[in-house]
């Protein structure tokens, strides 16, 4: 039917690029760890498996051809929206072997359907593979919270770890105005039209008046982080908002998580199972919203709203602009989450309108850990301000 090359050939490279990371990801785990949790804060690995089976089942199969359900009571165990993470391992979920079995099956199906539908008709969710794109970013999606997990399992060091990791940048900028760029403000366009394959809360594409400001070249680095924290950072209240501090005192946090202080002074940090020395000159990650808050209070800055972000990054790589905005750690900013003029939710509130209000904070530029296929200047990340696990650092701005 109608279904042009270009877009099936985008769709199964898509589908089978996003599953091989999957199962790449979690082939050299043994079952023990895939079942457990290793912090209430993350579901078991085997739960995002076969969600990520049952997410591909209801959008790919049920909500175009009409399939039924491999196992009604899925719609329950998998629901990321009935049971908080700390409570999956208590469900009746798959385990390891029944779980593969499950997603493989799931994509038989999905490629014998593929070929059946018109990916270029009037069907807002089957145009140009729009259907197809959130499942296979939400794969990847899944997969970046895989590897924020294996992260906390202090016991296990995967044999793929030392790949993964945000490049290093080469200034030390210490906090002085040349460590910084000057963008003239403006008129600025702000998220995209485009249908295909982006998310709803990127759309629709409108314009804002910035003030003339500027932003750090490049995201914090480890060294002048370390700077902060030796500076006695964690310790002064004053850099604090309200709840920073409150959270600052309930956590007893003094540096950075996976930080440790050595006997001789040096700082090493623990990486996927493995202590190691602290690498200066990679950006400053697993920080929460207040620790990046602080340090630029500490630095008389501030952090980037969101619109002043993506307009830098529109720079991106020009020699008079900000360098390796996309990539590296995903970037906390002081915005809060909310749709843009015009939002429309689709194909469903729950993957952004209920998460919209001041209890959320935008990140922006993905991270190392976000797959190279769904990177992009428009994506939009957003977590709790307290949120340490991420793959989350920052930069700097300041009114010029």
């Amino acid at each position: 039917m109608g279904v042009t090359v270009d877009t099936e050939s985008r769709v199964e490279a898509g589908l089978g690029g996003a599953r091989a990371r999957t199962l790449g990801l979690l082939a050299p785990i043994g079952d023990a760890d895939l079942v457990r949790q290793v912090s209430p804060l993350m579901s078991p690995l085997v739960w995002d498996l076969a969600h990520v089976g049952h997410y591909e089942e209801l959008w790919l199969l049920r909500n175009t051809v009409a399939a039924a359900p491999t196992n009604a009571l899925f719609d329950d165990v998998y629901d990321a929206f009935k049971h908080p993470r700390r409570d999956r391992p208590s469900l009746p979920i798959l385990g390891p072997a029944e779980a593969r079995a499950f997603v493989a099956g799931v994509r038989a199906r999905v490629l014998d359907a593929l070929s059946t539908l018109d990916l270029e008709g009037d069907d807002p969710l089957l145009r140009d593979g729009f259907v197809y794109g959130m499942v296979v970013q939400h794969e990847h999606q899944h997969d970046e919270t895989m590897l924020a997990t294996i992260q906390l399992m202090d016991r296990f060091a995967h044999p793929d770890a030392d790949g993964w990791r945000p490049a290093d940048v080469d200034h030390d900028a210490g906090g002085a105005a040349e460590g910084m760029v000057e963008l003239p403000g403006g008129v600025v366009s702000i998220g995209t039209d485009e249908r295909a394959w982006v998310y709803d809360n990127e759309r629709p594409r409108y314009d804002v008046e910035l003030a003339p400001f500027r932003i750090d070249r490049t995201p914090v680095t480890n060294r002048q982080y370390r700077a902060f924290v030796e500076d006695g950072g964690y310790d002064d209240a004053r850099l604090w908002t309200a709840g920073g501090w409150e959270w600052r005192q309930e956590t007893g946090a003094g540096a950075p998580q996976y930080w440790q202080r050595e006997g001789d002074g040096a700082w090493s940090r623990r990486r996927y199972g493995r202590r190691e020395a602290l690498p200066l000159d990679e950006p400053v990650q697993h920080l929460c919203w207040y620790e990046a808050d602080a340090f630029a209070r500490w630095r008389g800055a501030r952090l980037p709203t969101e619109a002043e972000w993506e307009a830098a990054a529109a720079r991106d790589g020009r020699p008079d602009g900000p360098q390796q905005m996309l990539g590296d750690v995903w970037e906390w900013t002081a915005t809060d989450f909310d749709g843009y003029p015009g939002f429309v939710s689709f194909p469903y509130r729950e993957y952004s309108e209920v998460f919209f209000g001041p209890e959320y904070k935008v990140l922006r530029g993905v991270s190392w850990a976000t797959d190279p296929s769904v990177q992009r200047a428009t994506f939009r990340n957003w977590d709790y301000p307290i949120r340490r696990q991420i793959f989350a650092g920052f930069r700097c701005a300041a009114d010029a």
